[in-house]
């Protein structure tokens, strides 16, 4: 089986951009193995407004245990997310 290789657009979703994660957080409900991490960037410094959008990302952190299902790439109500096999 070919490695899964997941990437989140983040001139939409994160980084300040669009899409604030924190007000959405589906493919973290929808993905059945956990896969995603919802976190500060690190580019976080310690003096940042911890509530600031620009610095909260949502990453793929254990690809290897996709399943393949899709539900992220068709739930992300701004498709941020796609997937390559």
């Amino acid at each position: 089986m070919s490695r899964t290789k997941i990437k989140i657009n983040y001139s939409i979703c994160g980084d300040g951009n669009k899409i604030d994660p924190r007000n959405c957080t589906i493919c973290l409900k929808v993905c059945d193995p956990a896969i995603f991490l919802l976190h500060q960037s690190l580019d976080y410094q310690k003096d940042d407004d911890p509530y600031d959008p620009q610095i909260w990302r949502v990453t793929p952190v254990y690809p290897s245990l996709c399943t393949r299902c899709m539900k992220c790439v068709e739930q992300c109500p701004e498709q941020a997310i796609s997937i390559k096999f």
